[in-house]
């Protein structure tokens, strides 16, 4: 089995390192992640200027773009054999309810969704024990599902695992996403220049954090697997905006 690893803290991160040192034994790996921290890029593309891949060592490569930038770059031109899964992270922190739309760990496995390939973001719920060996044992326990019971289809799963021992976490759990409370306000602060200068706020607390939810489960110090989709029509309006968008050629 083939498994191209990639992440948005950079290839340099504690996550990567330990998910490529867990998954050699079961699979051949390949990492292609960011020369630096590119946390919050979401599925941002690098359209204005040409990238560079650089080899670290082995099959560590790193790119001067975004996480989805690596992907992209790895299945498409890159790499001289798909690989069969892509698997973004370890994330350092959580990537629940919310996070998902800016998380750039969750925009690399998107990314390999997209092209065709059974993609997992993988993030450890830190604080402060950072336990990144339990989400790396995850992480291979559902490598060797796929490698079991292959699912036949293309599938998107965001993973958030608790920050505990191993034998701690309960069982995993299908959820769905839950909500965060609005962001908390930008910190405004004055540079030795005399610049104001704003740094974005905190992610809110959970709102929506009821039995089923991601939030729930991890609470709970159970493995969150949310499965994803990549489909933002919201289908539920499009009688009501029809009938709008008729009621003003009608008065015309």
């Amino acid at each position: 089995m083939r498994i191209l690893l990639s992440n948005d803290d950079g290839y340099f991160s504690p996550g990567i390192t330990m998910l490529a040192e867990m998954l050699a034994p079961v699979a051949e790996i390949t990492v292609v992640a960011p020369e630096r921290d590119r946390s919050g890029s979401s599925n941002s593309l690098t359209l204005d200027r040409p990238l560079t891949v650089r080899q670290a060592q082995g099959r560590f490569y790193f790119v001067n773009g975004t996480p989805t930038d690596c992907v992209h770059l790895a299945v498409t031109g890159l790499l001289k054999e798909l690989p069969d899964i892509v698997i973004s992270g370890i994330n350092h922190g959580a990537n629940m309810g919310d996070d998902t739309i800016y998380s750039g760990t969750v925009a690399a496995a998107t990314e390999g969704f997209l092209l065709g390939i059974p993609s997992i973001a993988i993030s450890l719920v830190a604080e402060g024990g950072d336990h990144f060996r339990t989400a790396g044992r995850v992480a291979v326990e559902l490598v060797s599902r796929f490698q079991r019971r292959p699912l036949g289809q293309p599938v998107l799963l965001n993973v958030n695992v608790p920050d505990v021992e191993f034998e701690r976490l309960g069982r995993m759990q299908v959820t769905r996403l839950g909500r965060r409370h609005k962001a908390e306000p930008v910190v405004k602060s004055t540079t030795p220049r005399g610049e104001t200068v704003y740094w974005i706020g905190a992610a809110g607390g959970a709102q929506d954090a009821g039995e089923g939810t991601d939030f729930h489960a991890v609470a709970a110090d159970r493995v969150s697997i949310t499965p994803l989709q990549v489909d933002l029509t919201r289908y539920g309006q499009a009688e009501a905006i029809g009938a709008w968008l008729a009621g003003d050629a009608g008065e015309g």
